[in-house]
């Protein structure tokens, strides 16, 4: 099992290997596992970056990402600026269905609201977004609309797992309340707890994800 001193090593590394970032802006921090992100950056894929590449590594059980985006002045646009290049960039996105989307824009935080058919379209609506300039934050209030649940949904995403090279679907277990998935069990990486629950999500009739997967470094012997 890696030590904390061992995964903070790894951490900063691999945001060293990103070309987005600067490695100096961001403080990283680990205990037992627990990796916490700290810092100021300028832009929100910046922030969204460091936590992406902090979730690759090995060894890391959850993270706490306390970076500030501080938007340089001359790239600061007014709340009405940001709302109007928010609607324009979700019209322009053909897999969002945009009449379905509220925006709200208070100093720089974007919150999407409203219902979906697909999770994929939440996912694209936040995805069309987060790189404009003056984005602080982006809160994704968007729900899925229940639709009945067929059946067989445990089979259908114990299938998508068996499909998805980075699942070990025997340590994933999968129970269903009426349009609720519940995720159970280890996986190796935090990667693979996100892709799991992806795989939960693309599942017809589901609208909510409930991930109570618990992310344990795989030990090997010497």
């Amino acid at each position: 099992m890696k030590t904390d001193l061992e995964i903070q090593k790894n951490v900063i590394d691999q945001l060293r290997w990103q070309p987005i970032l600067d490695a100096a802006e961001i403080g990283v921090s680990v205990k037992n596992g627990i990796v916490t992100l700290s810092g100021l950056v300028n832009s929100y894929p910046k922030k969204l970056a460091a936590e992406k590449a902090a979730k690759k590594v090995s060894g890391v059980k959850a993270i706490a990402e306390d970076i500030i985006v501080h938007v340089y002045p001359e790239k600061q646009k007014t709340d009405t600026e940001l709302a109007e290049a928010v609607a324009n960039a979700l019209e322009w996105h053909s897999a969002v269905a945009t009449e379905k989307i509220k925006i709200k824009v208070e100093d720089g935080f974007v919150t999407l609201s409203g219902e979906v058919d697909w999770s994929y379209e939440r996912t694209m609506a936040v995805h069309a977004i987060e790189n404009l300039a003056g984005v602080r934050m982006v809160v994704n209030t968007i729900t899925i609309k229940a639709r009945p649940i067929t059946e067989d949904i445990i089979k259908k995403i114990g299938s998508a797992f068996q499909r998805h090279a980075s699942i070990d679907s025997e340590k994933v277990k999968v129970s269903v309340s009426g349009n609720k998935v519940t995720l159970s069990g280890t996986v190796r990486s935090w990667s693979e707890r996100e892709d799991a629950e992806d795989a939960a999500w693309a599942a017809s009739g589901v609208s909510q994800v409930i991930n109570n997967l618990v992310v344990e470094e795989e030990e090997y012997a010497l």
